[in-house]
């Protein structure tokens, strides 16, 4: 295998020098410059996303146990310009809450172990290089969510996630050995060719398939979610938000698209029943919430339940709408993560009625809120309606009109519970408002990109043409 080979892995080798340099930094920098890690992370980081646009050529590797091409690659970049905008939101918190516990380079290393374990697991041409990549991806993310050690809840979380994440993990694997006892190989292209749909075969699927929407948030497998979104720090509540969700939907698109074809007549009507079930669950909860994060938790939810239109339609169509559908989610959910992260460092508050007359004291807030909101309920002109338009379309295609009915009666409950936020913000007094404050550098430009995003995807249509051509790939 000639060297040059190795650069269809440049994301994964450049985010593991990083790794490697921070380690080096946390050993080399004194202790009372250690604040200077969060911005030599950043400044890495954005290196990193920048490298990212570059070009890669369509291979594989090591046997075809790594595969890229120009929809991963594309897909990868989008995680990566996810985390960039994350580390832009954390970098407050991390400099006042983590740096002088002398744990911030540990933030990073494992933040960026978790996403290195997500390119391993998008790129994966058979299922011991998916399983590692998944456990890579989950373990460092248990250890973020018990991150703050003085707060009982935030330990909960890292334990809940844990036994959660193990679970699943196990379910997954075995549903794997199954599938590996009827085909006689992990290797996906192997697997294609002689799958067929015995009991034994949907057995295995059904568990995989389990496994994966634990780490989705699929109804009935969602008792996690928002008790781990509400004791983790935000920052990393915002990345199993829209992180790790997004990138488990991709690979489950992929095998869903690819391996599992032939088992279609089993995945279709189960993917129907979850679909309208994550919806309703995650819709009707969220009106009950007033911890905010617990309420985005389930707002989390039910987005997951709309982005299972775009697999039920298996087309390319369904592709492109996936993919685009999770780009617009995740500039939405980081916005207004990002917004209640810059309020909770400043007051600590994190209920929606903290947020009453905020309009008054913080206004460029609350119009970044606004915005976000309207996204993800769906609300033209903005970059959501046309997600969630292409993914009825692509249901619609495939016959499924019940199905599309249901998910707009879905769009009307979450428009309702995200008007109570913008009428906390923009109609009520608060007897005790949120005082004026102003967020630092970092905080800001992370919360413009994600306006920018929001505007941007909903406006600019090559994009999604362009998502539409690399798309044919799994079709």
């Amino acid at each position: 295998m000639d060297f040059s080979s190795f650069l269809l892995m440049r994301q994964e080798i450049i985010l593991l020098a990083i790794i490697l340099l921070l380690v080096v930094a946390e050993i080399g920098i004194p202790k009372n410059k250690k604040s200077s890690i969060v911005h030599l992370a950043i400044f890495l980081f954005g290196i990193h996303t920048a490298a990212g646009f570059f070009t890669m050529n369509e291979s594989n590797l090591f046997g075809g146990s790594f595969q890229t091409n120009n929809l991963i690659h594309f897909f990868k970049n989008v995680l990566n310009i996810g985390v960039f905008i994350l580390l832009l939101q954390s970098a407050d918190w991390i400099q006042e809450k983590i740096v002088n516990q002398n744990k911030g380079t540990e933030f990073f290393i494992l933040l960026f172990s978790s996403l290195l374990g997500m390119y391993f697991m998008i790129s994966a041409g058979d299922f011991l290089m998916f399983y590692i990549g998944l456990e890579l991806s989950t373990l460092p993310v248990a250890a973020l969510a018990a991150y703050e050690t003085s707060k009982r809840k935030s330990s909960e979380a890292g334990i809940k996630l844990i036994l959660s994440a193990a679970l699943a993990s196990g379910v997954s694997l075995f549903g794997i050995s199954l599938l590996y006892a009827t085909s006689g190989s992990i290797f996906f292209q192997e697997i294609i060719e002689v799958i067929s749909a015995n009991n034994l075969t949907i057995l295995g699927f059904i568990l995989f398939f389990t496994g994966l929407s634990f780490k989705i948030s699929l109804v009935p497998f969602h008792f996690w979610t928002a008790d781990v979104y509400e004791g983790a720090p935000i920052s990393v509540a915002s990345y199993l938000s829209v992180i790790s969700k997004g990138a488990t939907v991709f690979i489950l698109m992929i095998l869903l698209f690819t391996i599992f074809k032939p088992l279609m007549h089993v995945w279709e009507n189960m993917v129907y029943v979850i679909a309208i079930a994550t919806m309703f669950v995650g819709n009707l909860f969220a009106i009950r919430q007033q911890n905010m994060k617990r309420f985005l938790a389930f707002s989390s939810i039910a987005q997951a339940g709309f982005i299972l239109l775009g697999l039920i339609s298996e087309t390319q169509l369904g592709t492109a709408t996936v993919v685009y559908f999770v780009m617009i989610y995740i500039f939405s959910n980081l916005a207004a993560f990002g917004v209640v992260q810059a309020i909770a460092l400043k007051t600590g508050k994190e209920n929606m009625t903290d947020y009453e007359g905020l309009y008054r004291t913080n206004p460029k807030l609350s119009l970044v809120m606004l915005l976000a909101l309207f996204s993800l309920a769906g609300i033209p002109p903005v970059a959501g309606f046309f997600g969630k338009f292409f993914l009825f379309t692509a249901a619609a295609g495939k016959g499924y009109y019940l199905l599309v009915f249901l998910a707009v009666v879905n769009v009307t409950i979450s428009l309702y519970y995200y008007l109570l936020v913008v009428r906390a913000m923009f109609l009520r007094k608060g007897e005790h408002p949120i005082p004026h404050f102003k967020n630092k550098l970092y905080m800001r430009l992370g919360l413009l990109i994600t306006v920018i995003g929001i505007v941007v995807l909903g406006l600019y249509s090559p994009l999604y043409e362009y998502i539409y051509e690399l798309s044919s790939v799994f079709n």
